[in-house]
């Protein structure tokens, strides 16, 4: 994660810095980073008076390859650059055209190629084209263990300080959705305004976000672990009194993965801390903290046993298998009862 946020933080500090690459590739599952290089070309490339003449955005269903290659090889007009934007690139046709502009590209032109939710062959012409005259991003999706780090490292970049935990307990309730994760920051920011001590805490997020800092998913894995079944009984009360107390976000696969991960440990024989962590590839030290108590209140048998009990609830959550009108709660509790017992 760490070396692809540092291409993105380079790439995007340039273009603030208005050192623009002639030609961009940015392609990948992930739209976020896409979007967001794409909006800040669009605010850097050009001044509002030299965007009318100066700057033409093309759609790659509509478009034909020729048209933008002409455009691309046109010069600006009372302006030092052009911009020229292919948005839905993984539409165009002929998208392989545009290596012979790339080959013989108009240093006055920026030319910026969108394609999104996949990547294009790393042996093709045009990425051949582009690795030597451009810049080519691939824009990946975050997993689930990376969130949290990355959640710290859009604090940091709005001068604002986070714990650990509470990045775990925002990736929990919000997930991998980028956008989404982007404004709720963004309101904290607000919040917080002119303040020189930024600090984001377990109030402030229930307060702005809505993450109850006592009935959430980390809260219930933790009581799992802990065989806690009072605490873990009233977390699943919650959720079933609070449809969006998860903000619809599936408990059951937190729980699910957290079983998984800890039949791995048990069959790794991973009892330390900074065993787990790394066989788990975890970052911070609370991390390992479920999984250690976990080692000591499962068996490898009762762990196996669990793991199939979650995929029947899961199934009966869904409509499967069930004889009843069961709420989520009631299959949280019965799910509960199987598990501690």
């Amino acid at each position: 994660m760490a070396k692809k946020e540092n291409i993105f933080e380079e790439i995007c500090s340039n273009i603030v810095d208005k050192r623009f690459a002639p030609v961009y590739l940015l392609m990948g599952e992930e739209p976020y980073f896409i979007d967001k290089i794409e909006e800040l070309l669009l605010k850097h490339v050009l001044t509002d008076s030299e965007r009318d003449f100066n700057q033409m955005i093309y759609y790659g269903i509509d478009a034909e390859v020729m048209a933008i290659m002409n455009m691309a090889r046109r010069f600006p007009m009372m302006s030092k650059y052009q911009l020229i934007i292919v948005r839905e690139a993984q539409h165009l046709s002929k998208i392989e055209m545009l290596s012979h502009y790339v080959k013989a590209f108009v240093p006055s032109t920026v030319l910026v190629i969108c394609h999104k939710y996949k990547k294009l062959e790393g042996r093709t012409t045009l990425v051949n084209e582009v690795k030597k005259n451009g810049i080519i991003f691939e824009s990946k999706k975050l997993y689930d263990n990376k969130l949290p780090a990355y959640i710290l490292s859009l604090m940091q970049r709005r001068s604002m300080q986070i714990e650990e935990k509470n990045a775990q307990i925002i990736a929990n309730y919000i997930g991998n959705d980028l956008n989404r994760l982007e404004k709720e920051i963004e309101k904290l920011e607000v919040v917080f305004g002119d303040q020189s001590v930024r600090r984001v805490t377990s109030d402030l997020i229930e307060a702005n976000i809505g993450i109850s800092k006592d009935y959430n998913s980390f809260e219930f894995v933790n009581a799992i672990a802990s065989k806690d079944v009072l605490r873990a009984n009233r977390i699943a009360d919650y959720f079933d009194k609070n449809p969006k107390a998860n903000n619809g976000q599936p408990v059951l696969p937190i729980v699910f993965n957290f079983f998984v991960n800890l039949m791995i440990c048990i069959y790794e024989k991973k009892y330390a801390e900074r065993d787990i962590l790394q066989l788990l590839h975890l970052q911070w030290s609370f991390q390992a903290t479920d999984y250690l108590l976990g080692i000591r209140n499962y068996t490898a048998r009762k762990v196996f046993d669990v793991i199939h009990e979650i995929r029947f609830a899961d199934a009966k959550s869904k409509g499967f298998g069930a004889t009843s009108n069961l709420t989520d709660g009631d299959i949280y509790k019965e799910l509960l009862y199987k598990i501690m017992h």
